[in-house]
């Protein structure tokens, strides 16, 4: 087993969808056979407009042969792994090059950065997560929430004692609490959608500070829903209780869809933006994705 770096964009050609498999051809198999039962690191390449860099971290369960496209294999993530980094990590910064593994003797950069599957160090792996979960500014708890806990904290190099191959895998496998995913996912849905509720528009902000906007599953956890930005939305109380409950979902092209089986359409209507769609990012990947949306009105609505 050992950690290592997935090239995925946005735009992919091949078969991909992040939180649950990725397709790559026979000339990777190796490397990918060697991260199964691992964490691996999702990479968007610089050339890809407002890239993502390195953008989440999933697990691989197992790999298999493509059954639809010969030569080509799948490597299968691991349900419930997947998760989004809240901050998009840059392939350098100020301190250069993030991933160290990809220079050569001399320092520069190696061919080996445009693998598409490449092996990473437990450091750069550490390095990469610490700042991809970094909370610079801690959201607010709801209340009832425990307090925030900084993952990041332990995980950079800087005044810290070194790392031990065991520690670093003891840590990241924080990742897996369903307090702290929650968290996770929580910010990186707020962020993407301005802290608003994609139904009725409004962004209230209590007089505590925190948003009254709650990031919704559109496939929920219990239902293997992953958190993958793409399966959240940001809903007020009311709209998540309608929402969870089938009395509203989206169309594919994201109109708001209204139950036949609710007891007020009118006030229910009265709820919603006057667009008559959800208000949601402007950049595709951060958007509701289609598969999710199917499942919830084949799975919740009640139409």
């Amino acid at each position: 087993m050992g950690f290592g770096v997935f090239i995925h964009r946005s735009d992919s050609i091949y078969d991909d969808s992040p939180a649950e498999r990725y397709q790559f051809p026979s000339q990777y198999l190796g490397r990918v056979q060697a991260c199964i039962g691992d964490w691996i690191i999702y990479y968007e390449p610089r050339k890809v407009a407002e890239t993502r860099g390195y953008f989440a971290i999933a697990k691989v369960s197992q790999v298999v042969p493509d059954p639809k496209a010969p030569g080509m294999y799948i490597a299968l993530i691991e349900p419930g792994t997947y998760l989004d980094f809240i901050n998009p990590v840059p392939f350098s910064n100020a301190d250069g090059v993030i991933e160290r593994g990809v220079l050569n003797d001399e320092g520069r950069i190696s061919g080996r950065a445009q693998s598409a599957v490449r092996p990473i160090s437990p450091a750069d792996f550490n390095r990469i997560v610490s700042l991809g979960i970094d909370e610079i500014e801690s959201e607010l708890p709801r209340v009832g929430e425990p307090e925030a806990i900084s993952l990041a904290s332990g995980f950079g190099e800087g005044g810290q004692s070194p790392f031990i191959f065991e520690q670093e895998r003891d840590r990241v496998t924080q990742l897996s609490s369903r307090i702290v995913r929650n968290r996770l996912f929580r910010r990186l849905v707020l962020q993407a959608y301005d802290k608003r509720c994609a139904v009725t528009g409004l962004k209230l902000i209590n007089g505590g500070g925190r948003a009254e906007v709650d990031a919704a599953h559109i496939r929920p956890v219990e239902a293997n829903g992953p958190d993958i930005l793409s399966n959240g939305i940001a809903l007020s109380g009311t709209a998540h209780w309608m929402f969870d409950r089938g009395l509203i979902s989206l169309s594919d092209d994201l109109d708001i869809l209204v139950s036949r089986q609710v007891n007020d359409p009118e006030s229910i209507g009265a709820l919603i933006n006057n667009t008559g769609r959800a208000i949601v990012p402007h950049r595709a990947f951060e958007r509701p994705h289609r598969h999710f949306l199917r499942w919830h009105r084949e799975n919740c609505f009640k139409s």
